[in-house]
């Protein structure tokens, strides 16, 4: 996919539920509405998008969306564009995962998207050590 970063991380003990809560905080700190799903065997899903009018013009339903999965010693982190899923808390990630979990975008959401995700990815790497 355009704009999507796939980044893994071995050997770093890192706990997951504090990187989901910190990330979390960081997307609300950049003005984001987020929502995460229940953890499963398959990770755990946060959301996030913005508000506003350019929002409610153009793709209301896409949101970042952000897969951990793994163990604290071994896991990856996806970061692209997703449709945002009504009720995310109560969805189960495994069947996420066969939707629209990550979708393809046009060229000029995606220069906003790989802005976006790089920075995402940089403060991932930051909390992860």
């Amino acid at each position: 996919m355009i704009g999507e970063k796939v980044r893994h991380y071995t050997g770093k003990t890192t706990d997951l539920d504090a990187l989901k809560t910190k990330l979390e905080s960081y997307l609300k700190g950049e003005g984001f509405e987020t929502q995460t799903s229940a953890p499963s065997p398959h990770g755990t899903v946060i959301q996030a998008k913005k508000g506003g009018w350019l929002r409610a013009v153009v793709d209301a339903d896409r949101a970042l969306t952000i897969l951990i999965d793994g163990t604290s010693d071994n896991f990856t982190v996806r970061i692209g564009i997703g449709k945002w899923v009504e009720h995310l808390a109560i969805a189960a990630v495994e069947t996420l995962l066969i939707s629209t979990l990550f979708i393809l975008v046009d060229i000029p959401e995606t220069l906003w998207n790989v802005e976006i995700e790089n920075k995402i990815t940089k403060e991932i790497d930051t909390l992860v050590g």
